[in-house]
């Protein structure tokens, strides 16, 4: 850098006794000061940052899939909702009107008003159980 460069290899010194292999030991480390071992550690970074970014798509994609099983499970529950306010209107008016639970309208009236919240219940929870195993 800047028109500098260290040799990095150390001299063999007559006077030293590499039997034990100091020599190398030194040689390393000045290498490893002077950056040339830069290439190796570039290529695990490398390695590393495309290991991290794999996983970060894996993420957001399992968030993706929560998000979007919420909002059908939102709107599903919406249009049942929906889909039963007129039934609720009606035993309702037809309990304040003084009708009887024998009359068939009524009694219609109170088996969807029944079914619908169980069916939805029903496939909230298979939906549920699916996700889980």
């Amino acid at each position: 850098m800047f028109g500098v460069r260290l040799n990095p290899i150390l001299q063999p010194d007559a006077s030293r006794n590499d039997a034990d292999g100091d020599g190398r030991q030194d040689s390393r480390l000045i290498s490893a000061l002077a950056g040339t071992e830069g290439d190796r550690e570039r290529a695990v970074a490398y390695r590393t940052r495309r290991v991290v970014l794999g996983s970060l798509g894996v993420i957001k994609e399992q968030k993706e899939d929560r998000s979007r099983a919420r909002a059908i499970a939102l709107a599903i529950t919406v249009l049942v909702l929906a889909l039963m306010a007129p039934l609720v209107w009606e035993v309702t008016e037809s309990f304040f009107a003084g009708e009887r639970l024998g009359d068939p309208g009524s009694q219609l009236s109170l088996w969807a008003c029944i079914l619908c919240p169980t069916l939805l219940g029903a496939v909230l929870v298979a939906g549920w159980m699916r996700k889980r195993s």
